[in-house]
């Protein structure tokens, strides 16, 4: 995965639109592809059809996806969807917007709670329990793992090591992230980057939801 490692970023700062054009920076390329885009105001990248869903995440500025049957859904910051196969989608937007794709084969193990084609966001859905940790399998297959957690404050996953590269996204509230000795502070829309095999954990001393990418290659 070509991302920095063992610090927290934010992908919005690291991938500011250029005016006037769509920028697209892949950060991982094979089963599951991961590209960063940046969309100047007034974008529209043409309906196209593919055999595999896409999940978008907003980061930032507002997103209309759209189809060629003349369906219309609008994200916001902190927006996702996943994307119908088979069908016309298309993207644009009147203001400056970045966006995380991930490409989800048809075939991967959705969670029934997701539906292509809906809007939602990750945060809502799963809650908090006090003294608890929850998680939810978001999409799943042999190559990646889409999960998201919600820590209730004082809890927390001791050091271990990743079987693959994940990306951290941070839904809600604060934490500590362990990774190689350093502890590092990730707040609400911030991201981490572990390396396969990069031993971390996680203290939230502060409510804490999070999405975990994991690439299995």
């Amino acid at each position: 995965m070509k991302e920095k490692t063992g610090e927290v970023f934010s992908i919005t700062k690291d991938n500011q639109p250029v005016p006037g054009c769509t920028v697209s920076r892949a950060i991982a390329d094979g089963s599951t592809d991961i590209i960063y885009f940046s969309l100047a105001k007034n974008t529209d990248i043409s309906a196209e059809i593919y055999p595999y869903h896409k999940l978008l995440l907003v980061d930032s500025g507002t997103l209309e996806v759209y189809g060629g049957n003349g369906s219309s859904q609008k994200l916001e910051k902190g927006d996702v969807m996943l994307t119908p196969v088979d069908t016309p989608v298309g993207i644009r937007t009147e203001q400056q917007t970045v966006y995380t794709e991930i490409s989800v084969g048809k075939e991967s193990n959705m969670n029934e709670v997701i539906k292509a084609g809906e809007v939602f966001r990750l945060a809502d859905l799963i809650p908090y329990q006090d003294e608890k940790i929850i998680n939810m399998d978001v999409v799943h297959n042999d190559k990646m793992k889409f999960v998201v957690m919600a820590f209730a404050e004082g809890t927390g996953l001791s050091e271990h090591a990743a079987p693959g590269e994940a990306l951290v996204f941070a839904l809600d509230g604060e934490a500590v992230i362990g990774y190689e000795g350093t502890e590092h502070r990730i707040k609400a829309g911030e991201t981490f980057h572990f390396a396969k095999g990069g031993l971390h954990s996680v203290k939230a001393d502060h409510k804490f939801k999070m999405a975990l990418l994991l690439t299995l290659e």
